[in-house]
Protein backbone atom coordinates (compact mmCIF):
# COMPACT_ATOMS: atom_id res chain seq x y z
CA UNK A 1 0.00 0.00 0.00
CA UNK A 2 3.03 2.56 -0.18
CA UNK A 3 1.70 5.16 -2.49
CA UNK A 4 4.25 8.09 -3.57
CA UNK A 5 2.64 11.40 -2.26
CA UNK A 6 0.79 13.00 -4.62
CA UNK A 7 -0.46 17.03 -5.57
CA UNK A 8 -2.58 18.92 -3.49
CA UNK A 9 -5.32 18.21 -5.95
CA UNK A 10 -5.61 15.03 -4.30
CA UNK A 11 -6.11 16.65 -1.16
CA UNK A 12 -8.41 19.56 -2.22
CA UNK A 13 -10.96 16.32 -3.16
CA UNK A 14 -10.22 14.57 0.56
CA UNK A 15 -11.17 18.00 1.93
CA UNK A 16 -14.68 18.50 -0.09
CA UNK A 17 -15.29 14.68 0.58
CA UNK A 18 -15.03 15.69 4.43
CA UNK A 19 -17.70 18.20 4.25
CA UNK A 20 -19.92 16.41 2.21
CA UNK A 21 -19.81 13.69 5.06
CA UNK A 22 -20.46 15.79 7.92
CA UNK A 23 -23.56 17.75 5.93
CA UNK A 24 -24.60 13.93 4.51
CA UNK A 25 -24.45 11.90 8.27
CA UNK A 26 -25.35 14.46 10.79
CA UNK A 27 -22.02 13.37 12.81
CA UNK A 28 -20.75 16.68 14.62
CA UNK A 29 -16.98 15.55 13.45
CA UNK A 30 -15.83 14.42 10.68
CA UNK A 31 -12.15 13.85 9.65
CA UNK A 32 -10.25 11.69 6.65
CA UNK A 33 -6.69 10.98 5.11
CA UNK A 34 -5.39 9.66 1.68
CA UNK A 35 -2.08 6.91 1.81
CA UNK A 36 1.02 8.62 1.86
CA UNK A 37 4.17 6.91 2.40
CA UNK A 38 1.79 3.71 3.48
CA UNK A 39 0.17 5.01 5.93
CA UNK A 40 -2.83 7.69 6.16
CA UNK A 41 -2.09 11.29 6.92
CA UNK A 42 -5.19 13.10 8.33
CA UNK A 43 -5.09 16.33 6.62
CA UNK A 44 -8.63 17.16 6.78
CA UNK A 45 -10.66 17.67 9.83
CA UNK A 46 -14.40 19.71 10.34
CA UNK A 47 -15.69 20.14 13.35
CA UNK A 48 -13.97 19.05 16.36
CA UNK A 49 -13.87 20.86 19.79
CA UNK A 50 -9.87 20.41 20.21
CA UNK A 51 -7.18 19.99 18.22
CA UNK A 52 -6.24 16.77 18.75
CA UNK A 53 -6.71 14.85 15.85
CA UNK A 54 -4.18 16.85 13.99
CA UNK A 55 -1.13 15.00 13.12
CA UNK A 56 -3.28 11.37 13.19
CA UNK A 57 -0.97 9.18 10.65
CA UNK A 58 -2.56 5.80 11.10
CA UNK A 59 -1.43 2.56 9.69
CA UNK A 60 -2.78 -0.86 8.21
CA UNK A 61 -4.73 -2.92 10.68
CA UNK A 62 -4.02 -0.28 13.67
CA UNK A 63 -7.14 1.20 15.39
CA UNK A 64 -10.12 1.31 13.66
CA UNK A 65 -9.23 3.20 10.31
CA UNK A 66 -6.29 0.62 9.69
CA UNK A 67 -9.10 -2.20 9.86
CA UNK A 68 -11.04 -0.57 7.23
CA UNK A 69 -8.14 0.81 5.11
CA UNK A 70 -7.13 -3.60 5.31
CA UNK A 71 -10.46 -4.88 5.06
CA UNK A 72 -11.85 -2.46 2.56
CA UNK A 73 -15.22 -2.30 4.31
CA UNK A 74 -16.72 -0.13 6.75
CA UNK A 75 -16.18 -0.69 10.45
CA UNK A 76 -17.80 1.39 13.47
CA UNK A 77 -17.67 1.09 17.20
CA UNK A 78 -20.00 2.42 19.64
CA UNK A 79 -17.69 2.68 22.42
CA UNK A 80 -14.37 3.41 20.80
CA UNK A 81 -12.82 3.60 24.66
CA UNK A 82 -14.19 -0.12 25.73
CA UNK A 83 -13.94 -2.07 22.29
CA UNK A 84 -11.75 -4.90 22.24
CA UNK A 85 -11.89 -5.48 18.51
CA UNK A 86 -9.20 -2.50 17.58
CA UNK A 87 -6.07 -1.51 18.70
CA UNK A 88 -6.01 1.57 20.87
CA UNK A 89 -2.75 2.69 19.14
CA UNK A 90 -4.48 6.04 18.58
CA UNK A 91 -6.36 6.51 21.80
CA UNK A 92 -4.52 9.87 22.47
CA UNK A 93 -5.78 11.66 19.29
CA UNK A 94 -9.40 9.93 18.92
CA UNK A 95 -10.11 10.28 22.89
CA UNK A 96 -8.63 13.24 23.48
CA UNK A 97 -11.03 14.70 21.01
CA UNK A 98 -13.35 12.68 23.51
CA UNK A 99 -14.98 10.51 20.51
CA UNK A 100 -17.11 7.72 21.61
CA UNK A 101 -18.63 6.85 18.60
CA UNK A 102 -16.66 6.46 15.49
CA UNK A 103 -17.08 5.04 11.93
CA UNK A 104 -14.57 4.26 9.36
CA UNK A 105 -14.97 4.09 5.55
CA UNK A 106 -12.15 3.17 3.20
CA UNK A 107 -11.77 4.97 -0.04
CA UNK A 108 -10.98 2.27 -2.32
CA UNK A 109 -9.19 2.55 -6.12
CA UNK A 110 -8.93 -0.03 -8.35
CA UNK A 111 -9.59 -3.03 -5.23
CA UNK A 112 -7.17 -1.04 -3.41
CA UNK A 113 -7.63 1.40 -0.10
CA UNK A 114 -6.44 4.95 -0.89
CA UNK A 115 -7.21 6.72 2.50
CA UNK A 116 -9.85 6.46 4.95
CA UNK A 117 -12.97 9.05 6.02
CA UNK A 118 -14.30 9.02 9.37
CA UNK A 119 -17.71 10.45 10.94
CA UNK A 120 -17.35 10.53 15.12
CA UNK A 121 -19.92 11.81 17.91
CA UNK A 122 -19.13 12.75 21.40
CA UNK A 123 -21.60 10.49 22.98
CA UNK A 124 -23.24 6.94 21.86
CA UNK A 125 -24.86 6.97 18.68
CA UNK A 126 -26.71 4.22 16.97
CA UNK A 127 -25.20 4.17 13.47
CA UNK A 128 -27.30 2.07 11.14
CA UNK A 129 -28.01 2.71 7.36
CA UNK A 130 -29.24 6.26 7.50
CA UNK A 131 -25.61 6.99 8.64
CA UNK A 132 -23.14 4.21 6.75
CA UNK A 133 -25.02 4.34 3.58
CA UNK A 134 -24.43 7.62 2.77
CA UNK A 135 -20.99 8.00 4.12
CA UNK A 136 -20.40 4.66 1.58
CA UNK A 137 -21.06 6.78 -1.32
CA UNK A 138 -18.86 10.09 -0.40
CA UNK A 139 -16.14 7.30 0.14
CA UNK A 140 -17.25 5.78 -3.31
CA UNK A 141 -17.40 9.14 -4.84
CA UNK A 142 -14.01 10.18 -3.93
CA UNK A 143 -12.49 7.23 -5.06
CA UNK A 144 -14.18 7.26 -8.10
CA UNK A 145 -12.61 10.92 -8.98
CA UNK A 146 -8.96 9.59 -8.13
CA UNK A 147 -9.64 6.86 -10.42
CA UNK A 148 -10.16 9.22 -13.17
CA UNK A 149 -7.29 11.30 -12.06
CA UNK A 150 -4.82 8.49 -11.99
CA UNK A 151 -6.12 7.01 -15.32
CA UNK A 152 -5.21 10.77 -17.00
CA UNK A 153 -2.06 11.03 -15.36
CA UNK A 154 -0.48 7.62 -16.22
CA UNK A 155 -2.26 8.30 -19.89
CA UNK A 156 -0.56 11.45 -20.08
CA UNK A 157 2.57 10.32 -18.50
CA UNK A 158 2.79 7.38 -21.11
CA UNK A 159 2.72 9.31 -23.94
CA UNK A 160 5.21 12.22 -22.83
CA UNK A 161 7.62 8.75 -23.09
CA UNK A 162 6.38 7.17 -26.19
CA UNK A 163 6.83 10.50 -27.63
CA UNK A 164 10.30 10.47 -26.87
CA UNK A 165 10.31 13.37 -24.12
CA UNK A 166 10.54 12.94 -20.21
CA UNK A 167 9.31 15.91 -19.66
CA UNK A 168 4.96 16.55 -18.91
CA UNK A 169 2.96 17.43 -21.74
CA UNK A 170 1.40 20.68 -22.06
CA UNK A 171 -1.92 19.84 -21.47
CA UNK A 172 -3.93 23.02 -22.90
CA UNK A 173 -2.55 24.78 -25.43
CA UNK A 174 -4.18 27.36 -28.16
CA UNK A 175 -4.84 25.82 -31.91
CA UNK A 176 -1.96 27.54 -33.03
CA UNK A 177 0.29 26.83 -30.28
CA UNK A 178 -0.53 23.33 -30.43
CA UNK A 179 2.60 20.90 -30.99
CA UNK A 180 2.51 18.15 -33.84
CA UNK A 181 2.29 14.57 -32.34
CA UNK A 182 2.95 11.45 -34.22
CA UNK A 183 0.31 9.11 -35.04
CA UNK A 184 1.18 6.48 -32.19
CA UNK A 185 0.83 9.22 -29.64
CA UNK A 186 -2.71 10.54 -31.34
CA UNK A 187 -4.30 6.94 -31.26
CA UNK A 188 -3.59 6.55 -28.05
CA UNK A 189 -4.85 10.15 -27.10
CA UNK A 190 -7.93 9.09 -28.63
CA UNK A 191 -8.36 5.76 -26.77
CA UNK A 192 -7.75 7.63 -23.39
CA UNK A 193 -10.68 9.90 -24.63
CA UNK A 194 -12.98 7.08 -25.75
CA UNK A 195 -12.01 5.43 -22.14
CA UNK A 196 -12.99 8.79 -20.56
CA UNK A 197 -15.95 9.06 -22.35
CA UNK A 198 -17.61 5.62 -21.03
CA UNK A 199 -16.42 6.18 -17.26
CA UNK A 200 -18.10 9.87 -17.60
CA UNK A 201 -21.74 7.72 -18.99
CA UNK A 202 -21.65 5.82 -16.21
CA UNK A 203 -20.99 8.74 -13.29
CA UNK A 204 -24.09 10.38 -11.92
CA UNK A 205 -22.59 13.21 -10.20
CA UNK A 206 -22.51 16.39 -12.75
CA UNK A 207 -20.01 17.65 -10.85
CA UNK A 208 -17.68 14.74 -11.55
CA UNK A 209 -18.70 14.90 -15.24
CA UNK A 210 -17.56 18.17 -15.61
CA UNK A 211 -14.00 17.81 -14.03
CA UNK A 212 -14.27 14.67 -16.58
CA UNK A 213 -15.45 16.83 -19.50
CA UNK A 214 -12.81 19.46 -19.02
CA UNK A 215 -10.02 16.66 -18.88
CA UNK A 216 -11.45 15.41 -22.31
CA UNK A 217 -11.40 19.34 -23.76
CA UNK A 218 -7.84 19.02 -22.74
CA UNK A 219 -7.23 15.74 -24.82
CA UNK A 220 -9.12 17.45 -27.88
CA UNK A 221 -6.70 20.54 -27.47
CA UNK A 222 -3.62 18.25 -27.55
CA UNK A 223 -4.92 16.77 -30.68
CA UNK A 224 -5.40 20.11 -32.65
CA UNK A 225 -3.10 19.72 -35.72
CA UNK A 226 -2.16 23.70 -36.95
CA UNK A 227 -2.16 22.80 -40.49
CA UNK A 228 -5.93 21.64 -40.06
CA UNK A 229 -6.84 25.19 -40.42
CA UNK A 230 -9.72 27.16 -38.74
CA UNK A 231 -13.20 25.39 -38.14
CA UNK A 232 -15.03 28.50 -38.22
CA UNK A 233 -14.88 28.39 -42.43
CA UNK A 234 -16.90 24.58 -42.01
CA UNK A 235 -20.75 24.39 -41.44
CA UNK A 236 -19.62 21.41 -38.77
CA UNK A 237 -18.25 24.63 -36.90
CA UNK A 238 -21.76 24.51 -35.70
CA UNK A 239 -22.63 21.36 -34.85
CA UNK A 240 -23.84 20.50 -31.49
CA UNK A 241 -23.87 17.10 -30.34
CA UNK A 242 -25.14 15.59 -27.63
CA UNK A 243 -22.72 13.70 -24.74
CA UNK A 244 -24.38 10.48 -26.29
CA UNK A 245 -23.56 10.97 -29.66
CA UNK A 246 -20.13 11.72 -28.83
CA UNK A 247 -19.64 9.06 -26.84
CA UNK A 248 -21.01 6.46 -29.27
CA UNK A 249 -18.90 8.76 -32.30
CA UNK A 250 -15.54 8.49 -29.44
CA UNK A 251 -15.88 4.10 -30.01
CA UNK A 252 -16.86 4.33 -33.60
CA UNK A 253 -13.45 6.15 -34.00
CA UNK A 254 -11.62 3.60 -32.67
CA UNK A 255 -12.98 1.03 -35.38
CA UNK A 256 -15.49 -0.46 -32.88
CA UNK A 257 -18.79 -2.15 -34.30
CA UNK A 258 -22.56 -1.32 -33.27
CA UNK A 259 -22.64 -4.48 -31.10
CA UNK A 260 -18.99 -3.31 -29.26
CA UNK A 261 -19.90 0.00 -28.69
CA UNK A 262 -23.47 -1.21 -27.22
CA UNK A 263 -21.27 -3.47 -25.05
CA UNK A 264 -18.97 -0.39 -23.68
CA UNK A 265 -21.82 2.14 -23.32
CA UNK A 266 -24.06 -0.45 -21.56
CA UNK A 267 -26.75 0.23 -24.26
CA UNK A 268 -29.03 -1.45 -26.79
CA UNK A 269 -27.69 -2.40 -29.94
CA UNK A 270 -30.36 0.13 -31.32
CA UNK A 271 -29.97 2.81 -29.12
CA UNK A 272 -26.40 2.90 -30.74
CA UNK A 273 -27.63 3.34 -34.08
CA UNK A 274 -30.35 5.90 -33.16
CA UNK A 275 -27.36 7.77 -31.77
CA UNK A 276 -24.83 7.15 -35.09
CA UNK A 277 -27.34 8.16 -37.16
CA UNK A 278 -28.56 11.16 -35.39
CA UNK A 279 -24.79 12.20 -34.73
CA UNK A 280 -24.17 11.64 -39.02
CA UNK A 281 -27.54 13.64 -39.68
CA UNK A 282 -26.34 16.50 -37.72
CA UNK A 283 -22.81 16.60 -39.35
CA UNK A 284 -24.14 15.66 -42.44
CA UNK A 285 -22.24 12.90 -43.28
CA UNK A 286 -23.36 9.85 -45.30
CA UNK A 287 -20.95 7.13 -43.45
CA UNK A 288 -19.89 6.46 -39.93
CA UNK A 289 -16.39 7.15 -41.08
CA UNK A 290 -17.21 10.52 -42.67
CA UNK A 291 -18.90 11.75 -39.12
CA UNK A 292 -15.75 10.81 -37.48
CA UNK A 293 -13.71 13.11 -39.79
CA UNK A 294 -16.31 15.89 -39.59
CA UNK A 295 -16.53 15.73 -36.03
CA UNK A 296 -12.50 16.01 -35.42
CA UNK A 297 -12.87 19.14 -38.04
CA UNK A 298 -14.96 20.25 -36.19
CA UNK A 299 -13.13 19.87 -32.54
CA UNK A 300 -15.79 17.54 -31.29
CA UNK A 301 -13.18 14.41 -30.70
CA UNK A 302 -9.84 14.51 -30.95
Amino acid sequence: MNTPRRSGSDRDLLADAVRELARLTGFPVTFGGLIEDGEVNVTSIVGTRTRRLEGLKVQPLRGLGGRALTELRPRMTRDYRTSPFITHDYDGFVLGEGLRTLLAVPVVVGGRSRGVLYAGAWEQSDVGGVSTVPAMRVAETLGAELRIRDEVDDRVRRLALSGGSRTPVRRSAPASESPSVSAHVREELRESFAELRSIAAAVADPQLRERIDAVQQRIVALTDDPLRGPVASDATAAVHLSPRETDVLACVALGASNAQVAAELGLRESTVKAYLGSAMSKLDASTRHAAVARARRAHLLP
